[in-house]
């Protein structure tokens, strides 16, 4: 009969081997994130952004974000945001939003105010934090559909130069953007989000003129992917392209160089689970937008989902994907649908905890069903 000691030394030296294994597989994997891992979109609720990152950071202890805090106004939603990282270009608002501007006034000096006090925020909660650490930008796509021209009430995607304008800015200032964050979180591994939640209709030729009669005509996928690949690839960190809009373009993301693809799973159709095969079986990454916004707003109460049902939803896309079932824990991260700006403050914290609950089990239930 192993004695207590022998059995004790050897319960040790299991744990060891298992967490050497660990250490190993994160080492060789593409994915900055550990396995089982889930995040959030971006925006919160509510205007405090040290309690925001306390959440993010409580809740999301393996791939935490940025929060982004739009309830503040004008400056803290996505395109304020991202105009004030924009280099050599200036925005301004405007009753419908924000449009091009000469210089910089007290519109951007509001939204750098914002974006300090954040980073602030989060550089207060992230000390000596290691892991992978997200931050969110507006992709050129969907901030050429929303900025207007400076002479015009038109999008600047109507105009091929400004356009070309706006990605080369954004691409300098996104770079830098990250450069800061690492300044702050030395120890942290950077990734960025484009949001391009106008994309689909961008390429659809959906999105609507000034008059809101006709629609500015389709941008060629190949033109799209090269715009996005600009910014993408300027960033130099691992990369992630978000729209919890219908039709997600899985082809034209890995064409431009995504490292992943974040969407909202209800979106999906079964018509495009080959394309999703396609893209992972490529090695990208994929931010499953698992938990319908809607369930989340119920969040807490004892209608709530399970976070069992929501990885099953999760166990089921990769099942149709054909996929070897033990790529799910390290390829794919668990997410909300979308941001949760417009939730109570806990339903937000519920519905993060909810998706780390989700992502732990995830893995365990495909490996239950191959048993």
């Amino acid at each position: 009969m192993m004695s207590p000691v022998v059995t004790k030394l050897s319960t040790v030296q299991d744990r060891t081997v298992q967490e050497r294994n660990a250490q190993d597989s994160a080492a060789t994997s593409p994915f900055p994130w550990p396995a089982g891992s889930a995040t959030g979109i971006g925006s919160m609720p509510g205007d405090d952004p040290a309690q925001a990152c306390a959440v993010v950071f409580g809740e999301l202890p393996d791939l935490p974000h940025l929060p982004e805090l739009p309830g503040r106004g004008a400056g803290a939603d996505m395109i304020g945001r991202t105009a004030a990282l924009l280099v050599g270009l200036s925005a301004e608002t405007t009753p419908q939003g924000w449009k091009l501007a000469a210089r910089p006034g007290r519109d951007l000096r509001r939204a750098a105010g914002f974006r300090s006090a954040d980073l602030d925020a989060a550089e207060e909660a992230g000390q000596g934090y290691q892991g992978a650490f997200k931050v969110q930008v507006c992709g050129p796509w969907t901030l050429a559909a929303s900025l207007e021209l400076s002479r015009s009430m038109e999008p600047a995607l109507t105009d091929p130069g400004a356009v070309a304008d706006l990605t080369a800015s954004l691409a300098e200032g996104a770079a830098a953007h990250v450069a800061e964050v690492r300044r702050r979180l030395p120890a942290a591994t950077v990734v960025l989000q484009l949001d391009e939640p106008a994309l689909p209709r961008v390429l659809a030729g959906g999105v609507p003129s000034a008059s809101g009669l006709t629609a500015v005509g389709p941008v060629d996928a190949a033109i799209a992917a090269g715009r996005l690949r600009d910014v993408l690839a300027a960033a130099g960190s691992f990369t992630v392209l978000h729209s919890c809009a219908p039709e997600f373009p899985f082809r034209l993301v890995m064409e431009a160089g995504a490292g992943a693809a974040s969407f909202d799973l209800q979106q999906l159709r079964r018509s495009e689970i080959d394309t999703v095969a396609e893209a992972a079986d490529g090695g990208m990454g994929l931010l499953a937008g698992a938990l319908p916004t809607a369930d989340a707003k119920r969040m807490p109460s004892p209608e709530s989902p399970a976070p069992r049902q929501t990885a099953s939803a999760v166990v089921t896309l990769w099942h149709r994907t054909g996929l070897p079932r033990g790529g799910l824990a390290r390829q794919v991260v668990i997410t909300p649908a979308c941001g949760l700006a417009g939730l109570s403050p806990a339903a937000a914290h519920a519905a993060l905890a909810h998706c780390r609950e989700a992502a732990r089990i995830a893995p365990e239930m495909i490996e239950e069903g191959a048993r």
